[in-house]
This record gives C-alpha cells, structure tokens and sequence, in this order.
C-alpha cells in the first residue's frame, strides 16, 4: 500500500484521556488542519511513547538543531499531529563514545519510575575482541525528556552496524523484557533483558526472528532489515521492519510486517503467509520517497497509529552540499487491520 501525499485532515475536537485523569467530553468546537509532515525537518528513525504527563514523546537519530548538534533528538505532542521540538535528549555524550558522533535510532521505555533509552553508538575505540562497529547503548532518566545519562558501558558492540535499532518490549504473555534489533545485513534478532533492564540475561543468546531475502528484484526490499517494532494484537504479535537502503542517491525503502503467536517466534513474514510477491505495507509514492523506520502506538481509543520518516521530494537535502535522500522528515497514518494484518490507511485524522 502507498502512502498519498498532501492529503489534509479534519481534526476535530472531542474528549481526551490523559494519564492519571480523565477529561469531561465535550461538543466538536473547531476544525483545524493539518498536512503531513508533522515534523518538517530532518528526523529520521522516530520512536514514539505515551508519558504519565499526557504527552506523546518522539525520540529521532542525531540531528543538527538551530546549527547546533543533538545526539538523540526530542519532541512532544497532546494528539500526535503537532509536536514541539525538545531539546537534546542526551546532551553529554557516554565516557566510551565522548569523541565520535553516531547516535542513532533511539527507543524509550518507561518502568517504575525510570525512562530507558535504548540506542546505538559509535566507541572511541574497540571495545569487543577489537571489532569497531557500533555498539547498543542504554541511558536512563526519570523525566521523558531527559536528560538521559548513559549507563557507562555499552551494552553489545561487534562489527560494522550490526548492532543497531534497539527496541525494547515486556511481553505480555510471559513477563520477559526482551530486546530487539539488528541491521548489517544479518538477521532482526531477540534477546532476553534481565531484571536491571541494562543487561542481558546471563546464558541468554540472541535469537534470529527475520532475515535477509538476497536476490536482485527491485521489488525486493528485503536485502537489508533493520528497524524492528513489536506490537501485539488479537493473538498475534507484529513485528514491523524496514529495509533494503534508507537514504542517499540509490534510496530503496518501506517498511514490511511479519507475525507470530509468541514474542520470541517463529515469524512469519506477510508474503509467506499470503503469497504476495512481498511483504511490504508501506512504500513510495509520487511524494515521499524511502518512508520507513516505523513506530506504532495506540491513542486513548485505542486506534493503532504508524509514525516513520520519508524523503519529501519537494526537499531532499538539508543543505545544498548534503546527498540527496538524505533529510528524512516525520510522517503518521492511521493503521487499519484487515485479514489479520496491518495496514496504513492513507489518511492521518485524529479527534483528539
């Protein structure tokens, strides 16, 4: 399914749960409008949580701010649609990583009073068995928007951008914190987090959950996957990925689904189950180039929302001397479920 470009929302306003209170519904009092991008600047890889303080946080990969740099960038909305940029959500950079500046693809979770930033991270030096690639990185907090301070140890490092696109997730079902993530042309993978949440379970290996389709049809986005978001529903669990090149001259990107009946799997892709030529929900259109990297949450009636980053083709650089494809601003659709699996419906409309 394609996305569609410029398409306008009626927004009207009706009641609003927020958390810890519960407003007085009300008559529709205005119509307002309003037109994706919802964040128009470059905000790539956004993850998506509901506070206790009733606001919707969206956290992003590193970004130049007013000139200045942010290594995890942060804002805020009360209906998802207009947000207010936050300042950096990590602002001193963790003791092992204070020399480089690749921050990316941040997760938050929150649990008994204590926000965890999951992210990834480039070592001054290396810091596995002399591998030098990115390592996963956790950050804690007890405000939403920081300041995060960082545990002081990376939590996986190894080769290349292996270990990337933390998310992390409790599992209803069984009550274990699990980790996702994974990129580098290997698998999407899951890992048991133990009790403290800033470390794996001792003996705990990961497990791969989705991997790499290798052949050259340009309707193969699986050549790369990365990007993972979990979100469970009637039986299933969804495991939404992206893939196969975010950005940059050759970009080629969408996000794809696949589902289990438990958290750790096995999945099963969309196009394995149905037989479509892919497993892909959302991709290009005449508009919006490379869209993915997806969050998912539900508001307070429950409707599922799709939040990801795409390459406005009226403005795909930030500066002249930029690659093209490589300013990747904020995009939401509703989530509709038909058959037993998600897709986006083409319009954004929330009643907040």
């Amino acid at each position: 399914m394609k996305t569609r470009s410029t398409l306008k929302n009626a927004i009207v306003a009706t009641s609003l749960l927020l958390a810890g209170c519960v407003t007085a519904s009300i008559e529709p009092e205005q119509i307002e409008t309003v037109a994706n991008p919802v964040i128009d600047a470059n905000f790539p890889d956004p993850a998506v949580i509901k506070a206790a303080d009733g606001y919707y946080y969206v956290y992003a990969t590193q970004g130049e701010v007013d000139g200045k740099m942010q290594n995890i960038q942060t804002a805020r909305s009360r209906d998802l649609l207009r947000w207010e940029r936050l300042g950096d959500a990590l602002p001193d950079k963790p003791i092992w990583a204070g020399r480089t500046q690749d921050f990316w693809a941040p997760h938050v979770s929150y649990h008994d009073g204590k926000y965890y930033l999951y992210y990834s991270a480039k070592p001054d030096i290396a810091l596995d068995d002399k591998k030098s690639g990115l390592c996963l990185a956790v950050a804690t907090a007890t405000q939403p928007e920081g300041p995060f301070v960082d545990i002081g140890n990376p939590l996986k490092c190894g080769d290349g951008f292996v270990n990337i696109d933390p998310m992390a997730y409790d599992d209803p079902a069984t009550g274990k914190r699990l980790l996702y993530w994974g990129s580098g042309f290997g698998p999407i993978k899951v890992q048991e987090l133990a009790s403290d949440r800033i470390s794996f379970v001792s003996g705990s290996k990961p497990v791969d959950l989705v991997s790499v389709i290798n052949n050259d049809d340009p309707e193969n986005y699986q050549r790369l996957v990365e990007g993972a978001w979990i979100t469970n529903k009637d039986g299933y669990y969804y495991l939404f990925y992206s893939g196969d090149n975010c950005c940059g001259p050759n970009a080629h990107y969408a996000v794809m689904v696949a589902r289990s009946r438990n958290a750790t799997g096995p999945f099963e892709t969309r196009a394995e189950v149905t037989g479509a030529k892919n497993s892909v929900i959302l991709e290009a259109d005449e508009r919006w180039i490379a869209p993915g990297h997806n969050a998912v949450i539900q508001d307070v009636e429950g409707r599922h929302w799709i939040l990801y980053h795409a390459v406005d083709i009226k403005r795909p650089r930030e500066k002249d001397s930029d690659d093209i494809n490589t300013r990747r601003v904020m995009l939401i659709d509703r989530l509709e479920w038909a058959d037993g699996w998600p897709r986006p419906s083409g319009w954004s409309a929330l009643r907040r």
